[in-house]
């Protein structure tokens, strides 16, 4: 299966966030990116994983309340 390759711009507009954020998160080393002759490439299927695994745990959520 061949991926899908994104530039930052494609991937800010992907996720409907600024290009500025998703440099910060590339630097900080928060969102899963590579590196390419100086230019950030994104796997379409890593970013989707990875958004999914930026979900609010719901167990949590409910560990939260009742300790409330």
């Amino acid at each position: 299966m061949t991926s899908k390759w994104f530039t930052i711009e494609q991937i800010a507009e992907y996720l409907q966030v600024s290009v500025e954020k998703i440099y910060k998160l590339c630097q900080k080393g928060k969102i899963p990116a590579s590196k390419l002759g100086g230019q950030w490439r994104f796997d379409v299927t890593e970013i989707d994983v990875w958004l999914k695994s930026q979900r609010p745990n719901k167990q949590n959520k409910k560990t939260k309340a009742r300790n409330a």
